[in-house]
């Protein structure tokens, strides 16, 4: 048989099975609690390719992002065939494979018939609830251990959250320094500041990043990974996305080796610049190692400690501010938004505070759009299903929710377009900071999110001020009707959205402080122009492929 051809096989359980531990995609980890306490004789893991994780009517999901879980998982379960663990993989070509979790894992449980099935907690309430389903049916006690992975657990956070009238990732990020002891002097913060936020803000000159940023860290494909490819062009090739040179880390040894390249080379320029766009350069310097760490490959603590050590050493010449933010985005905001997953349960991702309706465009899938920070930003996401936070927060959701997008099938998309997906973190950074959709029951006026204190939402001033994107778009980042226009060019469609999303949500929006300014602003507009605003916004939605009918609707 050709060497490319070659299918991946991992030796056959044969015998009685005690434990079954289950263990999914994002959870690569050899130190998790549910294999240590594997028995190899008489216990075995059982990892499932399922193909409809990848398609609809699920999320479909990049063809990158699908290589590199899948390669991820097939290195994962080769170390751990090699350290002893008997190990069932199941493969996409696996003909018997039924290609669902649920019946999957029914599959192999009625086959062994292991005294329970366990696992360490899954990353979404919809694996869960499948396996707690399949468990229950056939009668077989199901433990779920807790992820250690997370510097705070599910518990410590509940406790800090209970009775709170509100959540705000600020204070709790401050409870996480103290408990970590990272950037503390004594009981103050080192610097004596907690956030150094307002000095991470700096955009570039007008040449761009000057040096230019040196460009992560690569990683060849070998013959797993080659063979994932194969397989994933052949049983699902309607993934959406590009694959092209496939070059992401898919083990712990490359995981290690790009968090050392981004400490290296990137991290001392990370802070000032970390909200910086510049067209053609989508790394600039930030990690990348968002997915990684949701695949369980790094550790948060590791990557803290191995920041803290070069912040220690005075020849990396790392500045307080570009440490402070590296932590913050660890520590901070990536466990603040696990613990408001679990914390609120899984009717979250159905909120829609604001009533938005409206379907995703095709370009989202495509980037052929004239609006050129959309083009920049969505044609990366199709090349390479990767976009820093600026990208994703003040670009494309920005543009979905002052559009009136769905905040579910935004947050479906963000999901399966990006390599780091995974739901406890996508949902909430989308539905909550991104779509401003999270509001709680029984919250008062002008508390409209929950992880949110406003609408993350602006106009294209602040895309002009923050990248080169509008210097070569069609569209004028100074007006917001065509006629009021000195550039002689198309109103941004952005600036037309954002005073409509203002004026739409007014009353919804009222008694928010942090709204006053912009809502007086848009209240001071005379009302034909009002009018004008509302009917072009319309206009465009249907122009830009929102299906007509779909728009959003005051609540």
């Amino acid at each position: 048989m050709n060497r490319s051809t070659r299918p991946f096989t991992i030796a056959p359980v044969k015998g009685s099975v005690r434990n079954l531990c289950v263990v999914f995609g994002d959870q690569l980890d050899h130190r998790a609690a549910a294999i240590e306490q594997l028995d190899d004789r008489r216990d075995a893991v059982l990892m499932m390719e399922v193909a409809g994780e990848s398609r609809a009517p699920h999320v479909p999901s990049h063809v990158r992002r699908t290589v590199l879980f899948l390669s991820a998982m097939r290195h994962f379960a080769k170390q751990l065939a090699e350290r002893g663990r008997r190990v069932r993989y199941v493969t996409l070509a696996d003909p018997a494979n039924t290609h669902a979790f649920g019946p999957e894992i029914a599959r192999h449980v009625a086959e062994l018939r292991p005294a329970q099935v366990t696992c360490t907690q899954p990353g979404e309430w919809r694996v869960l609830g499948m396996l707690r389903d399949a468990c229950e049916t056939l009668g077989v006690p199901l433990t779920v251990l807790p992820d250690e992975h997370f510097i705070c657990s599910t518990e410590r956070f509940a406790k800090w959250a209970d009775g709170r009238s509100s959540l705000v990732m600020e204070y709790f990020y401050r409870e996480q320094r103290r408990h970590t002891g990272y950037l503390m002097d004594g009981e103050q913060p080192l610097g004596g500041v907690w956030n150094l936020d307002k000095e991470n803000r700096r955009s570039f000159s007008a040449s761009g990043p000057d040096p230019r940023p040196p460009a992560p860290i690569r990683f060849p494909i070998d013959d797993i990974t080659r063979l994932t490819i194969e397989d994933v062009r052949r049983h699902i090739p309607e993934t959406p996305g590009e694959l092209g040179d496939f070059d992401l880390p898919v083990t712990r040894a490359d995981a290690l080796r790009a968090l050392d390249d981004f400490v290296r080379h990137r991290l001392g320029g990370f802070g000032p610049f970390e909200d910086a766009m510049w067209s053609r350069e989508p790394t600039l310097y930030h990690s990348m190692l968002s997915a990684p760490l949701n695949l369980k490959l790094l550790n948060p603590r590791e990557c803290c400690e191995a920041a803290l050590a070069a912040f220690a050493d005075p020849a990396a010449r790392i500045p307080l501010q570009s440490i402070e933010g590296f932590i913050r985005q660890i520590i901070g905001w990536r466990e603040f938004i696990r613990g408001i997953y679990w914390f609120e349960g899984p009717e979250y991702g159905r909120r829609n505070t604001l009533g938005h309706t409206a379907p995703l465009p095709e370009f989202f899938w495509t980037g052929k759009t004239d609006l050129n920070c959309l083009r920049q930003c969505l044609t990366q996401v199709v090349d390479s299903a990767y976009g820093h936070h600026i990208q994703r927060l003040m670009v494309i959701g920005n543009f979905a929710l002052s559009a009136g997008l769905h905040p579910r099938a935004v947050a479906d998309w963000f999901l399966g377009m990006y390599i780091d997906g995974v739901d406890w973190a996508t949902t909430p950074n989308v539905v909550g900071m991104s779509q401003h959709a999270d509001r709680r029951p029984g919250m008062k006026r002008g508390d409209t999110g929950l992880v949110g204190t406003k609408p993350y939402i602006a106009g294209a001033n602040y895309i002009s001020k923050m990248s080169d994107y509008c210097r070569s778009c069609r569209y004028d980042p100074k007006s917001r009707l065509d006629r009021a226009s000195a550039a002689g060019k198309p109103a941004c469609p952005l600036n037309t959205f954002y005073w409509d999303f203002l004026l739409r949500h007014t009353d919804t929006l009222t008694g928010n402080q942090r709204m006053a300014i912009m809502l007086k602003a848009a209240q001071g507009i005379p009302t034909s122009e009002k009018v004008q605003i509302r009917i072009h916004a319309d206009a465009l939605r249907s122009r830009l492929g929102m299906a007509r009918g779909a728009t959003p609707t005051q609540t």
